[in-house]
């Protein structure tokens, strides 16, 4: 389990398959801001809502110039059906091995009913136009979280 990796830290680069199938790179997206969510598994209840809200908010993320990617151990397969049923206009990306998921912190020990386990640690990165992380939420609470991204976005592009 690895620390999370902080405000002001240079986001570490990542290449990994999408719902499509295709290899995404964090260096992919030089120039525009990032949102990078860590999510523990397609179409649970939390990580569905979560996706739908960055889905609806699609025209307000375009407009600052950002780019969502959502990160979780499933399979290129699962993503693509979660993608399907919920029309998730966005890229997912398959950690499998979790390793992307580790290099940012959020693989961590959870602790569900005294039953300990490693899983994803349901958290976001948002990271500015040079690759550096701007914003760090650890341990997200789904309801209101497109909006706090949407602000963080808007005091990044004030700084810019």
């Amino acid at each position: 389990m690895s620390d999370w990796i902080e405000e002001g830290k240079k986001a570490p680069a990542f290449n990994l398959a999408t719902d499509e199938g295709e290899k995404v790179k964090l260096s992919d997206f030089v120039g525009s801001p990032v949102v990078l969510y860590f999510y523990p598994k397609d179409d649970t209840p939390g990580c569905t809502k979560e996706a739908c809200a960055f889905r609806d908010r699609k025209a307000e993320l375009k407009q600052l110039g950002a780019v969502v990617l959502g990160v979780s151990p499933d399979t290129i397969e699962s993503h693509a059906k979660f993608r399907d049923k919920y029309e998730l206009n966005f890229p997912l990306l398959a950690d499998a091995d979790h390793r992307i998921a580790e290099k940012y912190g959020a693989w961590r020990e959870k602790n569900m009913y005294g039953k300990k386990s490693m899983g994803v640690q349901r958290s976001t990165y948002l990271i500015d136009p040079a690759g550096k992380v701007a914003k760090v939420w650890k341990r997200v609470r789904v309801d209101g979280h497109d909006t706090q991204v949407l602000q963080a976005l808007k005091e990044l592009q004030q700084e810019a």
